[in-house]
């Protein structure tokens, strides 16, 4: 019966697998394993002898790895990409399974019960939105985060253990935090395969890819902000957060520095005393959390280490650290944001939901959320349930402040306006496209514009007549306003178009020639 029933589950991971394969073959072609599509072109590039670092490809994204992945990479080129694409996506497919049957250790003691809820842990982390973006870009990402775990809980030979944590690190720098695990966690052999396995890839990257090697260690590594724009939505670590929430770039990095130094040394410690305690997949996701909330750049599917953490915990003991877990993996399967934008009538409500995931582990990595605690009855302590009371109140009262009170003034880096050269795109001007349309839409009123929402940001394009002086929008309550651009894209006729993520406390103001205010627009703005 049980076989029949991981029979049964196994075959809902394959049909949930190819009907995501089938809908990522449908994408746009600019938008269809995009990141896949990076790495290829990259490889081609320095196959004909071009700088590995100065390859942009269509849609504006350069490489971003060390030279290393490069090398590594190397064979992709020997398959057509559309073959390459198929064989990807499976392969993505396929670390999805080996991670969730890594981690299986952890969800029971019942030996009988291991395979049925391995099988349906791969399928929450398949349908998860970290899986699917992996799936989506084709990216690298969930080969990394399964070379970490398999290495950090001990499945490779003890003579070989760090060398896939060094490999990890010389694709992607983030899995060096576990080498400090393998330090404090009194593996210091491993530690030191790592740094080997590491400064051997660095090496050899180096020794074939000389000129781009210099060029990624001694700048292009630390230019995080040529990969996106850092304070989209996409990028849930506590540095994309903290942008979010409108710190100023002269407080911004000892803001982040120091809790990043909180967040990882407080995760490190308690990971060192679950692995301690012989709970290695506990500890290792623990600290793959870290990573995801210190790096400065933690796009989706770099998140699998948040939805492990949140199948972890649904499996431990108590109804508070399921509870904790269920709604961790909720937040990890729906993008909360776009989904109950809608209901949020203060911008606060909006910040909570928008960096739902960014909260989620940052929770994880300071307090357990009750799941990654070593989930054994002898751990029960007198007293432990006034504990999670109290660390249940001081969490929900901090998100009711977060949620209660207004976001700072000005807490949108994410707003961007148009010019001129922009209003070839209809995506940013939409409002109208012809000479005859925006005259008629500016007739009867000093402003005129329409609104419309996207996944992660709020678009507006509209159009003044000619008493229109000067536009200024406001993104919050008390905070400094920006001046939109108007823009002539017709003769004798201006326009104007911004974006910005949130907008439920935002207020546009028309003013005429001598300063006075002609019109203000508040809950218009925000798109029905």
């Amino acid at each position: 019966m049980v076989d029949r029933r991981v029979g049964a589950v196994w075959s809902v991971f394959g049909a949930v697998a190819l009907v995501s394969s089938v809908l990522v073959l449908r994408r746009p072609p600019d938008d269809r394993l995009s990141d896949l599509h990076i790495y290829y072109g990259a490889i081609e590039t320095v196959q004909h002898g071009q700088p590995l670092y100065g390859y942009v490809a269509e849609n504006g994204g350069p490489f971003t790895y060390p030279p290393f992945a490069a090398l590594l990479m190397q064979p992709m080129t020997l398959l057509a990409e559309p073959t390459l694409r198929l064989l990807w996506l499976a392969l993505t497919v396929a670390a999805i399974a080996a991670i969730a049957a890594a981690a299986g250790g952890a969800f029971t003691t019942v030996t009988d019960r291991r395979p049925l809820l391995v099988a349906v842990a791969a399928c929450a982390l398949l349908l998860s939105a970290p899986a699917q973006s992996n799936l989506r870009f084709g990216q690298v990402s969930v080969f990394i985060v399964l070379l970490a775990l398999v290495d950090a809980i001990g499945l490779t030979p003890a003579r070989h253990r760090g060398v896939l944590i060094g490999l990890a690190a010389a694709i992607k720098l983030t899995p060096l935090l576990f080498v400090v695990f393998l330090l404090v966690a009194k593996r210091p052999r491993d530690a030191a395969r790592a740094v080997a396995t590491f400064a051997a890839c660095a090496l050899a990257g180096a020794a074939f890819l000389p000129a781009d090697s210099w060029t990624y260690w001694t700048g292009t590594m630390l230019q995080t902000s040529r990969i996106g724009n850092l304070a989209s939505l996409g990028n849930q670590s506590l540095h994309g957060m903290l942008m979010r929430a409108g710190m100023s770039p002269e407080t911004l990095p000892l803001l982040w520095a120091a809790l990043v130094a909180l967040i990882c040394g407080v995760a490190l410690l308690r990971a060192r005393r679950i692995a301690l305690d012989g709970e290695p997949v506990r500890a290792a996701v623990l600290v793959g959390c870290a990573t995801v909330a210190a790096s400065p750049v933690s796009w989706t599917h770099h998140q699998l280490w948040t939805v492990l953490a949140a199948m972890l915990m649904i499996a431990a003991n108590g109804v508070a650290r399921r509870v904790a877990g269920g709604v961790l993996l909720v937040v990890m399967v729906l993008s909360l944001g776009s989904l109950l934008g809608a209901v949020s009538m203060r911008p606060g409500v909006q910040f909570v939901f928008e960096n739902a995931r960014s909260l989620g582990v940052v929770a994880v990595c300071l307090a357990g959320v009750g799941g990654l605690a070593v989930a054994t009855a002898r751990s029960a302590r007198p007293g432990s349930a006034r504990v999670w009371l109290r660390t249940a109140t001081t969490a929900s009262a901090a998100l009711a402040c977060i949620a209660i009170l207004p976001l700072p003034a000005g807490a949108d880096p994410t707003f961007k306006a148009y010019d001129l050269a922009d209003t070839v795109n209809p995506r940013y001007f939409f409002y109208c496209r012809t000479a005859q349309s925006c005259a008629d839409a500016a007739a009867g009123g000093p402003v005129h514009f329409g609104t419309f929402r996207e996944p992660t940001k709020v678009r507006v394009n509209g159009v003044v007549d000619g008493s229109v002086a000067r536009l200024e929008f406001t993104s919050a309550p008390g905070g400094p306003p920006r001046e939109i651009p108007l823009v002539e894209m017709f003769p004798g006729q201006r326009t104007f178009s911004f974006r910005l993520a949130n907008i439920a406390a935002g207020r546009l103001v028309a003013y005429g020639p001598g300063g006075e205010v002609l019109a203000v627009f508040t809950d218009s703005l925000n798109p029905a």
